[in-house]
């Protein structure tokens, strides 16, 4: 019996090595964030509205962009490491997390606009670095179209947009239609989920490579936002399916990099080859074996790639790899 076991493994293939996958510091878990959270009256093209957000730490300025069914709270794993170089602003888009619906239409282009008023509003100048995950990537090209030298670098992180550009106005009502049912029985089954092992793996198997190696501190915190504190993700993703900026990327002009997980099934990572050959002055860092939380699936080398071209000089277009 030994002599065939043996003999099976040497033919099997080789087990996965996920080396730091899922692995955190647990720095944001020593955080009384309640102390940090702040709010800011924002007037823009969404109304006038209070925006949510945390502020931590000094230095040259990061803000944080969360995408579709995000909040601040997509960035536990980066904000303390960040903060340490950096002073890191991460906002609750309206409609999400703690911030109320606005009393205007969503749409990309006016949470891009947002986007512009509220780094006003809280004191972020030019200099400042502009990371945006998913649809807040896709948010964070919208503001640069508006503004094109208002923050000084760019990082487009697993980003909504292309993928979504051609989908077609049939798709578009039945896919929100599908988020619209779904919204209130996830909120109902998320306890239940994290307690069981299958179920918590088939309700973030969509967005995370290897639900199971995640902890379940960071799933109930995606998973709770994404469903009881989300009013505004049918509007959301009915503004973004359909929506066509594309031939505008080309007119983004700030050093830009692209950070993908390779098994990405939300937004395929052919859509971060998209971005790179659209926007002259970028770069691409494909992750392996993560999927569309590159930031929570993968934190160290998410914190590592942001930091190095935090500090990278400044490269003209020319020059782009």
């Amino acid at each position: 019996m030994a002599e065939n076991d043996g003999l099976m493994n040497e033919s099997a293939p080789p087990a996965p090595v996920h080396d730091d996958y899922g692995v955190s510091d647990g720095r944001w878990l020593e955080i009384n964030w309640a102390e940090r959270i702040r709010e800011v009256t924002v007037t823009s093209q969404l109304g006038t509205t209070p925006v949510s957000y945390v502020d931590q730490g000094e230095g040259p300025p990061i803000l944080l962009c969360h995408g579709l069914g995000g909040s601040w709270r997509n960035w536990l794993e980066n904000i303390p490491f960040l903060a340490d170089n950096h002073r890191v602003v991460a906002l609750d888009l309206p409609g999400f997390g703690l911030s109320p619906m606005p009393d205007e239409p969503i749409s990309m282009v006016a949470y891009g606009d947002l986007l512009l008023k509220f780094a006003d509003a809280v004191g972020l100048g030019p200099e400042t670095y502009l990371v945006g995950h998913s649809m807040g990537g896709f948010i964070s090209t919208e503001a640069l179209y508006l503004s094109p030298d208002r923050f000084s670098r760019l990082s487009l992180v697993s980003a909504a947009g292309v993928s979504f550009a051609t989908m077609s106005p049939y798709r578009k009502s039945a896919t929100a239609a599908i988020v619209k049912m779904m919204i209130p029985v996830a909120a109902s089954r998320i306890e239940r989920s994290l307690g069981r092992k299958r179920l918590r793996a088939a309700s973030f198997a969509g967005v995370i490579a290897h639900p199971g190696m995640i902890g379940l501190e960071i799933l109930w915190e995606l998973g709770y936002y994404a469903t009881v504190r989300s009013p505004a993700l049918y509007e959301a993703a009915y503004a973004l399916a359909g929506y066509d900026n594309r031939e505008g990327l080309s007119r983004i002009s700030i050093p830009t990099q692209i950070v993908w997980g390779q098994q990405d099934r939300l937004v395929p990572v052919g859509a971060a080859y998209d971005y790179a050959r659209r926007i002259a002055d970028s770069e691409l860092s494909l992750i392996d074996d993560c999927g569309h939380m590159v930031q929570l699936e993968r934190p160290a080398r998410f914190n590592g790639e942001i930091s190095r071209f935090a500090a990278s000089p400044e490269r003209s277009a020319s020059s782009a790899s």
